[in-house]
């Protein structure tokens, strides 16, 4: 034991964990939420099943919950703006200027994200400050990537949006996207 408290030291650690970046909609009937989720994991291809965690302290999570379906938008570097806006609390996430469609569900999606599908809980679990939700796909389209798909990915370290770019020698680097923007998605 080095003395630190085990919350410390599991921040620590997970503000050091790389992650993937989605955005999660959907709209029971009243407005549509977004939220920008960190904590996307696959559990099963056949069928196909994801994982994730809403929490507590998010609006949008008992909308999320409550709709029961909803669109998970898999974010490139060039969706940082979408990242950023699932991730501001009190944005116009639907807004004119923001580019949405209603799938035939009434899910919303944002058009301009390539790799998307339409999921519905399958399960949640009530955690201390979360809810750990499995969702079942059952459409979307992942989109052609146009150079290597490492190079594509938004990343999200330190409480701050990172892309990987490729050096001179070929070899891969993770690069932050903005120096001054500390996004107040956690």
């Amino acid at each position: 034991m080095t003395g630190q408290p085990l919350s410390a030291a599991f921040r620590e650690a997970f503000r050091c964990h790389p992650a993937g970046v989605a955005v999660i909609t959907a709209d029971p009937g009243g407005r549509p939420v977004a939220m920008t989720v960190s904590s996307l994991i696959s559990v099963s291809a056949e069928p196909p099943t994801v994982a994730f965690s809403l929490s507590s302290r998010s609006r949008s999570t008992a909308t999320v919950l409550e709709a029961g379906t909803m669109v998970i938008h898999l974010l490139r570097y060039s969706d940082l703006a979408v990242a950023q806006l699932g991730a501001t609390p009190g944005a116009d996430r639907f807004g004119s200027d923001i580019a949405w469609e209603r799938l035939p569900g009434g899910e919303p999606r944002y058009t301009d994200v390539a790799t998307w599908f339409r999921a519905r809980i399958i399960g949640t679990l009530p955690v201390t400050g979360a809810t750990v939700v499995t969702a079942e796909l059952l459409e979307g389209a992942a989109g052609a990537q146009p150079g290597a798909p490492e190079l594509e990915s938004l990343i999200y370290l330190d409480r701050r949006w990172h892309r990987l770019r490729e050096r001179a020698d070929g070899t891969a680097s993770l690069t932050l996207m903005d120096a001054e923007y500390r996004d107040v998605f956690r």
